[in-house]
């Protein structure tokens, strides 16, 4: 097994190395240019338009459905595991640089959702259908075609075995486990390894609970997700906020370590470049898995909403990344860095960090603590296994031209990767989950730039619109 974890290491550094950072970087400043900075000026209408409805309008979805179906999908393991993962491995700084992805990210997300729904299609069963593949194939060309299905390729795999399946469950099962048997004292052999019960009950438990929910497809799994987010989110952020105003004076402390941190200021004579690069590219690349911006995943659920206006769609899609990052992150982040847990006990990996800045935080029991933790976890998890089961379908449908059988073969597929997931260590799953990412992401980029001149068409359309509405 360190054989295998060196050698994911080896292809993780390569894929999320240099260029890709600058792609992601570079796009989102590009779109940001290009949109006019609307994620500064439309980020209030973005978020009224959250809550409208558009009942006449095409699409199988309300815009807040495809939002709450694309929030479950982001806010989970990221928010909790990953932004403690991040910081673990590249200071305190790397929330920085997880911050400055999302803020040009959100312009990213918005082009995303606005190309999604100009260039998506109805199928011969009324399905509206969209994503990067069709705006690849539909906006730069049918001779583009081939990257669109390199993404479709990447989008099944990322699905199957990195970002929705593997990463959920194996932080469910390791928070459950945290909770219920942390000493181990109820273990069993499986898989040449050693199990805890609480583990075994637990996968067993997310994989009927996700068998019974993914197979009533979009909508099922939008309804379901438009109740459990808001209501999951809403929590969890009231437990960060009682944390935070809990140690408010500490504040400018964090602060000011996480903006050291991000340019080496904290490292030693020579080492402040790799201290940069470590903070930025984890950073970067577990908010990329926190908030998907630029991943391609969000723009195939915006497609099915009831919109008839593409930039409006946009900027709906675009308050994903805004309430993923900026504000669940954010408290993840100030939660951890105040709590010093990762100076204090750097053996702790995972959700063990997050959970000790919880115990460390919250006016509660140390177990109690750990039991919100838990619950918020859970059902975070279990929502971003049912967002990614729809969109690595799509992707499977796109390769295939919807052949059922074979999306139903994946189906039983994904169950088992639920499963198993709990059976890998947590630095496996997540290095996988990494690869993929990095995989999807990079025609998507393509895309994105290479369609930008019709987002700033579009964007100036809208902007001019809604110039004439309010003057009216």
């Amino acid at each position: 097994m360190e054989k295998f974890n060196e050698i994911l290491g080896k292809i993780d550094s390569v894929v999320w190395g240099i260029p890709l950072i600058v792609l992601i970087l570079g796009c989102g400043l590009l779109l940001t240019f290009r949109t006019r900075g609307i994620q500064i000026r439309r980020l209030g209408t973005s978020l009224k338009l959250m809550f409208a409805k558009e009942e006449t309008a095409d699409g199988e979805v309300s815009s807040f459905g495809a939002l709450c179906t694309a929030l479950s999908a982001t806010i989970g393991t990221g928010n909790i595991v990953g932004v403690a993962t991040a910081i673990a491995l590249g200071g305190p700084g790397a929330l920085f640089w997880m911050e400055v992805a999302a803020f040009l990210g959100m312009a990213t997300k918005y082009s995303e959702g606005l190309l999604a729904v100009k260039y998506r299609i109805t199928d011969k069963q009324g399905q509206m259908l969209g994503g990067p593949f069709y705006y690849i194939e539909n906006g730069m060309g049918s001779r583009w075609k081939w990257l669109g299905k390199l993404f479709a390729l990447f989008g099944v795999l990322a699905g199957l075995l990195g970002i929705g399946t593997m990463t959920q469950v194996n932080g469910i099962s390791t928070a459950a486990n945290n909770f219920f048997d942390p000493e181990m004292a109820h273990t069993v052999s499986l898989f040449g390894s050693e199990y805890t019960w609480t583990q075994i009950i637990t996968s067993i438990i997310i994989t009927a609970c996700t068998a019974l929910i993914i197979i009533g497809g979009i909508k099922r799994i939008a309804s379901a997700s438009e109740i459990i987010v808001p209501l999951m989110a809403v929590a969890y952020i009231i437990c960060c906020l009682i944390i935070i105003f809990g140690h408010i004076t500490e504040i400018p402390t964090a602060i000011a370590e996480i903006v050291k941190s991000a340019f080496g200021l904290k490292a030693a004579a020579g080492g402040a470049a790799g201290a940069i690069f470590a903070a930025m590219q984890n950073g970067v690349s577990r908010g990329i898995f926190s908030n998907e911006a630029g991943l391609g995943s969000a723009p195939i659920a915006a497609a099915a909403a009831k919109s008839n206006d593409c930039a409006k769609q946009g900027l709906v899609t675009m308050t994903g990344t805004f309430i993923d990052t900026i504000i669940v992150c954010t408290m993840t982040g100030l939660s951890i860095v105040i709590s010093g847990c990762i100076n204090t006990n750097p053996d702790l990996e995972g959700v063990e960090i997050t959970t000790a800045a919880f115990q460390y935080g919250l006016p509660f029991p140390d177990k109690a603590a750990s039991f919100v933790l838990m619950i918020c976890l859970v059902f975070f998890a279990f929502t971003t296994i049912l967002g990614w089961n729809y969109y690595s379908e799509r992707c499977l449908a796109y390769l295939t031209n919807s052949n059922r059988t074979l999306i139903l073969i994946f189906r039983f597929l994904y169950i088992a990767a639920v499963f198993m997931g709990t059976y890998l260590t947590v630095e496996s799953v997540w290095t996988i989950a990494n690869i993929f990412n990095g995989l999807m992401a990079l025609p998507n980029i393509i895309a994105l730039v290479a369609l930008s001149g019709v987002v700033s068409k579009e964007t100036k359309d809208y902007l001019e619109r809604d110039k004439k509405l309010r003057l009216k």
